[in-house]
């Protein structure tokens, strides 16, 4: 049977892949979202002129739309002209590694989350598979690889996965203030922290999937026997890791049975206001001609932030063995707060983090939760009320 660390290196991305992306992007959404609203008002005015001119303007429409399409068109094959050269070079190899040029990474990772599923369905080389991640590279899920890069390496494993359109670099985020990061922290405590990436444009089960397989080579592969994980994820990282958890249940000797302790940093378990938000304006744009070509950028969305407005419901149960820690944010000293209230942190609300609200089932029954005023979602990453929490529950 076939592991993730027997699967094959994925071909490196270059700036050029990404260029090459960009180009196709301003074809797809730029220039024909442009043409079809412009095409799309030009029938609305023409309609109205209809009657009133007798069908006089009719030769002026016509008109007005070959030259149109004309121009379109030529921007167009322009753009398409440019993405295929550029992923042409990029595949011969020219050009600079994608995640080694100036912020690529991040880059990468962003546009991962925004479309990364499509990437994955293309084959692309922009497309990130999930896999342990160290020294900024996939590190290959064996042991002798594992031995090498954590020489120090404990039974006891804290597991961080980052949300969506982030990557495990964002765990360093506020470092400079603070003088420290949760991998440190928990180092301190004699756990051994470990980097995940994933591509969180991918449907939550699917990279359920894939981090349940990672995980099961990397015990297997650990270096010294693993009798102790727990798992902290950010914003979708903790939706990821729920569904990982569901589908490893489902395995005869899981490392699940190894999970003592999950953190959910801003989770949005019961779903995103703002996810929500979008879907119900893509919909309202699509009502009306002059504003589908906006509604289709708006669509231009992966599932995984489809997926983000509805969060994971009550099938997916929690691990009955595990202390789930739920940590909740808001911009206001207060939950109770109504701006907080409404805001949560931006882009969760504190119901939606616990997995509480009236009229549904509490997704954690006897859960610790702890809430971070004055934050925002993204301080949620790196925070001192985090620090303090991580030292009494992973003690």
């Amino acid at each position: 049977m076939h592991t993730v660390a027997d699967a094959p290196a994925p071909v490196e991305p270059r700036l050029l892949d990404a260029l090459a992306l960009l180009a196709r992007v301003a074809d797809e959404l730029g220039v024909r979202s442009a043409r079809d609203t412009h095409l799309a008002w030009l029938d609305r005015v023409h309609g109205l002129l209809e009657r009133p001119t007798g069908g006089a303007a009719r030769l002026p429409e016509v008109a007005h739309r070959g030259i149109a399409g004309t121009v379109y068109g030529s921007i167009g094959l322009g753009f398409r002209a440019a993405a295929l050269g550029l992923g042409a070079a990029a595949a011969a190899g020219l050009g600079a590694p994608l995640e080694t040029a100036g912020r690529g990474r991040f880059v990468r990772s962003a546009v991962n989350g925004l479309i990364g599923d499509r990437l994955a369905e293309e084959g692309s080389r922009l497309a990130i598979r999930m896999a342990v991640r160290h020294e900024g590279r996939d590190l290959p899920v064996r042991a002798d690889e594992l031995t090498r890069a954590h020489p120090t390496a404990t039974g006891q494993v804290v597991l961080f996965l980052h949300g969506l359109c982030e990557n495990e670099d964002y765990w360093g985020l506020h470092r400079d203030a603070l003088g420290t990061t949760y991998a440190e922290t928990v180092s301190g405590l004699g756990w051994t922290p470990v980097f995940l990436r994933a591509n969180t444009g991918l449907p939550l089960r699917e990279n359920g999937v894939a981090l349940t397989a990672l995980l099961r080579d990397l015990v297997d592969g650990w270096p010294v026997p693993v009798d102790r994980i727990a798992l902290v994820g950010h914003s979708m990282g903790g939706l990821v890791m729920r569904a990982a958890a569901a589908v490893a249940s489902d395995v005869a000797a899981p490392w699940t049975r190894l999970v003592s302790d999950v953190v959910t940093l801003g989770t949005p378990h019961l779903g995103s206001p703002v996810a929500a938000g979008v879907g119900r304006g893509s919909a309202a744009l699509a009502r009306f001609p002059e504003g589908a070509a906006f509604g289709r950028i708006l669509d231009w969305r992966s599932v995984a932030v489809h997926d983000l407005v509805e969060g994971l419901s009550e099938d997916v149960p929690p691990l009955p063995h595990a202390r789930y820690r739920l940590v909740s944010a808001t911009l206001t000293a207060t939950p109770g707060h109504p701006v907080g209230a409404f805001l949560g942190d931006l882009l969760v609300r504190v119901p939606s983090a616990y997995g509480r609200t009236p009229g549904r089932d509490d997704l954690f029954p006897g859960a610790t939760v702890l809430h971070v005023g004055r934050a925002d979602h993204f301080d949620l990453l790196n925070h001192r009320d985090v620090h303090t929490a991580l030292k009494e529950w992973l003690a």
